[in-house]
């Protein structure tokens, strides 16, 4: 499907929801305009370069910067003891809640436990300079043995052990489901089937590396902050704790980010590195990672090895699930480390009716970077699991896959619903996606061909994924939505979210115009600055919409209410007898006595109860529950069997979002995730050898696809709304990637 771009001035404001409008990022984007972390310059400003560890795990023996701190140029030289003389905090991050181990250190001091773990730092005049000295510190290191496989560093007695804190090699054990009500379905099972899947781990490989730009100023004892992050509200928070700086101290600014995709969410060595040698050296500080520092050190994901069964009736119902699976978390444990997996478990029903099932997943320490979030963060995952197993299952049947599908969805009458595994769906229809997409394959048509081509020694393979994941993380997680509307006629918007390269700014501005009345041209939006928005949570897990968006929509709720009220007062009438509409406050029955919005916010500062300039209202929007988009893709590829290159004739994505602010944004976003699901299913791996060496460390032998490998898609929606958020959004940032590895 092709979406027609419609000219925003040409439209109504109220009708601007739902209209595929242009980006309104796009023009600095694709003219050079754009300001990435790396574009900014300040007066003064050395560089930053870290050391990473040559080996997967090593003790370190001894650390010599000399050298390189002699070097023409060279500012400083630092490691650990450095840090530690200075009294800042070591730790990079702390481990998760509910596991007993190690602190992942800002630089390693005793070890080191994956390939490119930061060790040593210079500082020099240029960037070039600083990279050259890091040749030039000596590090004496005892090798140890590296393990590079989460099943062998469990199950094998020989494994090193990578934590003397956890001398099994388990970060965590986690279980989720009913083991009692699950051995009883598998006591009742006409058949059981079992399979044994291994999601590969994937690099996150964003156009912009990770970045940041550190400013000290001695005088006000301040820090600002710019780099290329998700959540500058959660950097200034680990700065602090860091830098033991208080937070009003420290502002973080988020410039144009070339991609996030869940790995810019935590804190790196070179984050708080850059704001620690800031306030040493009282110079600007800028540090940009090189690609394969970010293939080395910046997070991985989705390595899990699973082992599971199913139990099925003889008419083909599901009426139970097993699994056990081994997530790794790489060399230390980080919060995301934990969170992910789990949502294997969460997740796991997926579009189905499921009765029983009962997981039990154990995180294991290997020689490898740690693994967090990357975009669908454990709902490809999940994804992934069950619809193999409805393949599996439907195989062992000798029933069509569709058939089976159908019939153990489900029921669209029964949403809400509680899924037993920690989730309560808020609304569905997923036959009526799983129908749209098979027709636009023509299914019946392309069985028979698969047949045909089978005679011939030829492979057609028709893949089917019905995916449901959960957005717009609730309760407890709400955002603050500001607007202001000034006498000038300029409507500013703030929010607690950061533009990542996802069209904030275009659906923000439509969801106000709407709202508002007011021309899409006159609203600025402001969002990933600590200093202009105190509050937010940043953009993951498609939260943006949700409730980003939600809470914009019910602060612009609060400024007609309040606009209302001086309306009131002007036009001489009760409050409930004063219409809004079109970007106007009227008298219900008399339309000729009215006032524009931008007239209400010229009377405020003459109205001494009304004391800030123009019309302002505040709002914190509270999720009262995750959303729940869900869809069906569908692929149909031919393979050739002598060489095992596969073809995509045809890729359809049936997706269902909720309400569509902008129909042009969510085909984007699909397209996008698509793509990287076709990178995880045919080509991206991220593969280590026996001795803890990354061999996929560069664009050279990480395998992303390219333009050629991508095929034309075909998009359609269907459109069934959240009934707990004033918009009826759910969320599609993450759709693409959770639905496309499946089938492929």
């Amino acid at each position: 499907m092709s979406l027609e771009t419609i000219d925003p001035d040409e439209a109504r404001p109220s009708d601007l929801v739902g209209s595929s409008i242009q980006r309104r990022e796009d023009p600095r984007l694709i003219t050079g305009e754009a300001e990435y972390t790396d574009d900014i310059h300040h007066p003064e400003a050395v560089h930053l370069a870290i050391k990473g560890s040559q080996y997967g795990h090593a003790e370190i023996e001894s650390i010599d910067t000399s050298d390189a701190a002699e070097l023409d140029g060279v500012t400083a030289a630092y490691t650990a003891a450095e840090l530690d003389e200075s009294g800042v905090s070591s730790a990079l991050q702390s481990p998760a809640s509910d596991a007993n181990v190690p602190e992942y250190p800002l630089l390693a001091t005793d070890a080191v436990r994956f390939q490119g773990q930061p060790v040593a730092a210079v500082i020099a005049e240029d960037r070039y300079t600083a990279r050259e000295a890091l040749s030039e510190i000596d590090i004496s290191y005892n090798r140890q043995e590296a393990v590079s496989d989460p099943r062998t560093a469990l199950e094998e007695e020989e494994s090193p052990t990578i934590h003397e804190e956890a001398p099994d090699n388990v970060a965590f054990r986690w279980e989720n489901g009913d083991a009692e009500a699950t051995d009883e379905a598998f006591e009742r099972a006409d058949h059981t089937v079992s399979f044994d899947p291994v999601i590969n781990r994937v690099i996150p490989t964003a156009m912009e590396p990770r970045t940041a730009f550190a400013q000290y100023e001695k005088s006000t004892d301040e820090l600002t902050v710019e780099l290329s992050t998700q959540n500058p509200h959660s950097v200034r928070s680990d700065l602090s704790q860091t830098l033991d700086l208080a937070e009003e101290q420290i502002r973080v600014r988020s410039p144009d980010v070339g991609g996030g995709f869940g790995a810019k969410l935590p804190p790196y060595t070179g984050h708080l590195l850059a704001s620690w040698c800031a306030i040493q050296l009282e110079r600007p500080v800028k540090w940009v990672a090189t690609r394969t520092e970010d293939c080395q050190s910046m997070v991985h994901s989705r390595y899990q090895d699973i082992e599971a069964e199913a139990a099925l009736s003889e008419d083909g119902h599901l009426l139970g699930v097993r699994m056990d699976s081994i997530a790794d978390v790489g060399g230390y444990l980080v919060p995301g480390g934990s969170i992910v997996p789990k949502n294997i478990g969460l997740m796991l029903s997926g579009q189905y009716a499921l009765p029983a099932a009962h997981v039990e997943l154990t995180g294991v320490f290997t020689t490898t970077a740690p693994l967090a979030a990357y975009r669908g963060a454990g709902r490809p995952e999940a994804t992934y699991f069950i619809e193999r197993l409805v393949e599996v299952a439907s195989r062992e049947l000798d029933m069509d896959p569709v058939t089976f599908r159908r019939q153990n969805f489900i029921p669209t009458d029964e949403f809400p619903y509680e899924t037993g595994f920690g989730h309560t769906y808020d609304s569905g229809d997923y036959e009526q996606s799983l129908e749209k997409a098979l027709s636009l394959i023509d299914y019946d048509h392309r069985r028979e061909r698969q047949a045909e081509l089978s005679e011939d020694g030829r492979y057609l393979g028709i893949g089917i994924s019905c995916y449901v994941e959960a957005c717009g993380v609730g309760p407890n997680m709400g955002e603050s939505g500001i607007i202001n509307v000034k006498p000038s006629g300029d409507v500013v918007v703030k929010t607690g979210t950061t533009e990542i390269g996802t069209g904030h700014r275009t659906g923000y501005t439509q969801i106000v115009a709407s709202a508002l009345g007011v021309p899409h041209d006159d609203i600025e939006i402001i969002e990933g600055d600590t200093d202009a928005v105190h509050e937010g949570h940043g953009t993951a897990g498609s939260r943006a919409m949700p409730v980003g968006g939600s809470a914009i929509r019910e602060t612009a709720d609060a400024v007609i209410e309040k606009g209302r009220q001086i309306a009131a007062r002007s036009l001489e009438a009760a409050p409930d007898d004063i219409a809004f509409a079109d970007g106007a406050f009227s008298v219900r029955g008399a339309p000729d006595r009215s006032l524009t919005l931008v007239d209400v916010a010229a009377m405020i500062d003459d109205d001494p109860s009304d004391a800030d300039e123009g019309l302002e209202a505040t709002s914190n929007y509270e999720p009262p529950n995750y959303t729940y988009p869900f869809g069906t893709h569908a692929a149909v590829v031919e393979v050739t069997p002598e060489t095992g290159d596969v073809e995509i004739e045809q890729y359809v994505a049936v997706d269902d979002v909720g309400t569509q602010i902008n129909p042009k944004l969510v085909e984007g976003q699909i397209h996008g995730g698509v793509v990287q699901g076709i990178g995880q299913a045919l080509y991206e791996e991220a593969i280590y050898d026996s001795n803890g060496n990354l061999l996929t460390g560069s664009l050279q032998d990480y395998a992303v696809p390219k333009a050629e490998h991508v095929p034309s898609m075909e998009t359609a929606t269907t459109v069934t709304e959240c009934p707990h958020n004033p918009l009826g959004v759910k969320g599609v940032g993450e759709a693409g990637a959770i639905a496309a590895p499946r089938q492929l």
